[in-house]
């Protein structure tokens, strides 16, 4: 064809990348289609050259995630027990406080999570005084250390000190432990930053009553499923990060029961189930350990480029992948955009904070948003909006959950097992649906919404795999 003929003949164009283009054309009445295109990694020639290298073993890489996403589907956490984190938690010191996120000094804490840290000290009676246990902190006389390097996870600032009460979750399939602390409810409590005489009372409940009951009951029963609890939670509209109704409703029903055959006082039985009832969140203390317990049975598969860990401190991002075992990758925590409670401001919010995006990296919370529409009336957007999310999220995981799956999508399993690869080379990060905590200590939550990590995690997860090699 001449140039000439170019110009007579009906154009048929395919436009790649810039949409500008399509739209002049369309404007001008003219067929034309277009390709969402753009280069690999954003263009990041460093990005490239890792993916480049990365494809020179190609096939021991499908074999490290075929393995790891098969031990991460397999793993089957139970509800075993509750015990004392002194007694249980591998490395825990007795002046060590676990915090969630990733390693973090005192000078570099937030609000919140500092206030925890203070409350946690007034708990175990290491100071009588807030001024005393803040200076106590930054004395240096405590050591902080990350929960997920100790077989656990906290929500918000996670916060686990000796004396404190933990779930006991067992991966059966594997033989692998997690522990998480019970939780509080809502308002003024420990994991926001809060230190008051209520706060401190209320745990002190928890760990007296609470906990001791709750053990006795599970004594009657050979252990709760959980993996089976959180597969029938997403066909009932739950998402397992911020909404738990039904999860916490199918746990009362097993629970409930099991109170009510124990010796105890029917006071003893009313406080603890009245407790439960009272507080919808109760059941993401369990999907967390669970959540922990089924990706660290992956933690160290070779070659693998499956990310097994997802967390915040109120400070910085933390990630780790089961290729590169438990090396930290890190950069500064973004703000999460939702809906503030009224009387807020975005000036009010602390960066992202909590272990709870274990979820997410499971497969659940803002990856399984289609199976809780109802939760957008809480974090923002729209049920479509929800739909879009997970569907998107297929893009960047390994596979689809064989025990997880959404009703809303024909019940394809969750989007699990984050491949760092696919995030860089499409420059698509995980949604992480999530709580807001005011930057200060004590004031606690103040919306809720949805955050990304900062690509910089992975594109530094990457180039360490590419240099393993």
């Amino acid at each position: 064809m001449s140039i000439r003929d170019l110009f007579v003949t009906e154009l048929a164009v395919i436009n790649l990348g810039v949409p500008s283009f399509y739209e002049d054309l369309l404007r001008q009445g003219q067929p034309v289609i277009q390709v969402d295109w753009k280069p690999p990694a954003g263009g990041n020639q460093e990005m490239v050259a890792a993916l480049e290298k990365l494809e020179t073993v190609r096939e021991k890489i499908e074999a490290g995630n075929r393995e790891a996403f098969q031990r991460l589907s397999e793993a089957h956490p139970y509800l075993e027990g509750i015990g004392t984190a002194r007694d249980l938690i591998p490395g825990l010191g007795e002046r060590m406080l676990l915090h969630a996120g990733p390693p973090i000094s005192w000078e570099h804490m937030s609000g919140p999570v500092r206030g925890a840290i203070i409350g946690a000290i007034l708990y175990e009676s290491w100071a009588q005084s807030p001024q005393d246990a803040e200076e106590l902190a930054a004395s240096g006389g405590i050591a902080f250390s990350p929960a997920h390097e100790h077989n656990a996870v906290g929500p918000m600032a996670g916060i686990i000190s000796p004396s404190m009460p933990v779930f006991i979750i067992h991966n059966r399939t594997h033989g692998n432990y997690a522990y998480c602390t019970l939780n509080e409810g809502l308002g003024k409590v420990l994991r926001f930053g809060a230190f008051g005489p209520d706060v401190l009372e209320r745990l002190k409940w928890m760990a007296e009553e609470l906990a001791p009951a709750l053990k006795k009951a599970l004594q009657l029963s050979d252990g709760i499923d959980l993996k089976s609890l959180m597969a029938q939670m997403l066909h009932m509209g739950d998402e397992g990060h911020n909404r738990n109704k039904a999860g916490t409703s199918l746990f009362y029903r097993i629970v409930a029961p099991l109170l009510l055959k124990t010796d105890l006082a029917p006071k003893t039985v009313r406080r603890c189930l009245e407790f439960i009832d009272s507080n919808d969140h109760f059941f993401l203390n369990l999907s967390m350990p669970a959540c922990k317990a089924m990706l660290d049975a992956a933690v160290g598969v070779e070659y693998s480029t499956l990310v097994t860990t997802m967390t915040r401190n109120g400070t910085d991002f933390g990630l780790r992948v089961a290729g590169t075992g438990n090396h930290w990758f890190t950069a500064p925590a973004n703000y999460v955009e939702g809906l503030l409670f009224p009387g807020f401001t975005p000036q009010d919010a602390n960066p992202d904070l909590g272990d709870s995006a274990i979820t997410e990296t499971c497969g659940l919370g803002g990856f399984a948003m289609a199976a809780a529409p109802a939760i957008v009336q809480f974090v923002g957007g729209t049920a479509s909006m929800a739909l879009e999310f997970s569907n998107l999220m297929y893009q960047i995981t390994y596979g689809e959950n064989p025990v997880f799956t959404i009703p809303a999508l024909n019940f394809r399993g969750t989007p699990t097992g984050i491949d760092v690869r696919q995030v860089v080379e499409l420059g698509l990060l995980p949604v992480i649906n999530t709580g807001i905590a005011h930057r200060e200590a004590g004031i606690g939550q103040v919306g809720a919404g949805l955050v990304r990590p900062p690509m910089a995690c992975f594109e530094k997860a990457l180039s360490a795999l590419a240099e393993s090699i």
